[in-house]
């Protein structure tokens, strides 16, 4: 474990990726009960249309690693969607490992580990939640779809009354996104709703300046942090909020607070949690 350290700064988000997916079948809503029940401050998900216009919470492109199904999400229905198993290759990977890729015939019984998650039933979740959590929503591109991704979340963001954010009324939900003509669609979309532009390769912070809208959180890879030290500083320096993904190991937690990380993101929320205790200490 890395040695300590004084708390002189605010103790940085823990986002559950994907929930609790360390513990619980990925985008179900069993993960994300378990993240929040871990004490997760956010929820991260992945969001996809289906090909009658739903929102699903789905990271590949396919069904094929997380379902017993095969096809491409964006062209399959909801009602086909649901009638897949989203749970059991998990059950089998933990019991026997690896199962080359092979989706299990299996149903398993618990639907909270096992059915689709919409994006609005996660909503109605959070909603209903005796604290406050926030979710980060990704918008997978490229897609056939194109911007009609965006404007589907907004809806959606609209039905809750999440679409506009101020200090009084904060908007509990965050967009992401890999792509920075998605976030600034979702800029002119929705202006004050808080984003965040993905990164996985090494970029010139004074570019980002040009690929996104001032005030978008910045969110790289901490592999890609970790190898360059000053890139937090510097994305910091332009006044913008560090985010970082995919942190699991204590190091790596260490790498995100020796960079003023705001947001940690994270398949091992419990764990991450019990490390920021260790190495957070009063002054």
């Amino acid at each position: 474990m890395c040695d300590s350290l004084p708390v002189t700064s605010p103790r940085p988000q823990v986002v559950a990726h994907r929930g609790a997916s360390d513990r619980e079948p990925e985008h179900t809503l069993a993960a994300y009960t378990r993240a929040v029940e871990i004490g997760a401050g956010a929820l991260e998900c992945d969001v996809r249309l289906t090909a009658d216009g739903h929102l699903v919470c789905v990271h590949d492109r396919t069904v094929n690693r997380t379902s017993n199904g095969s096809g491409i999400v964006s062209t399959l229905e909801l009602a086909q969607l649901e009638g897949l198993d989203w749970g059991s290759w998990k059950r089998l990977s933990e019991q026997h490992g690896d199962f080359g890729g092979e989706a299990p015939d299996v149903v398993d019984a618990d639907s909270e580990r096992s059915h689709l998650l919409t994006a609005r039933r996660l909503f109605g979740m959070v909603a209903d939640l005796n604290r406050p959590v926030q979710i980060a929503v990704e918008t997978k591109h490229p897609t056939r779809y194109g911007g009609l991704v965006e404007r589907k979340l907004l809806q959606l963001l609209q039905e809750f009354g999440w679409d506009r954010h101020t200090p009084e009324n904060p908007s509990p939900v965050r967009m992401m996104s890999f792509s920075a003509l998605a976030v600034r669609r979702m800029r002119a979309l929705a202006p004050t709703l808080p984003l965040v532009y993905l990164v996985e390769r090494r970029i010139p912070v004074a570019m980002l300046d040009g690929q996104v809208p001032a005030g978008v959180a910045i969110a790289p890879d901490v592999a890609l942090l970790a190898q360059h030290p000053r890139l937090g500083e510097r994305i910091r320096a332009r006044g913008r909020e560090l985010h970082v993904w995919t942190v699991d190991t204590p190091e790596q937690v260490r790498v995100c607070l020796d960079s003023g990380a705001s947001v940690i993101i994270t398949n091992r929320p419990a764990e991450t949690i019990r490390t920021l205790d260790t190495l957070l200490v009063p002054a």
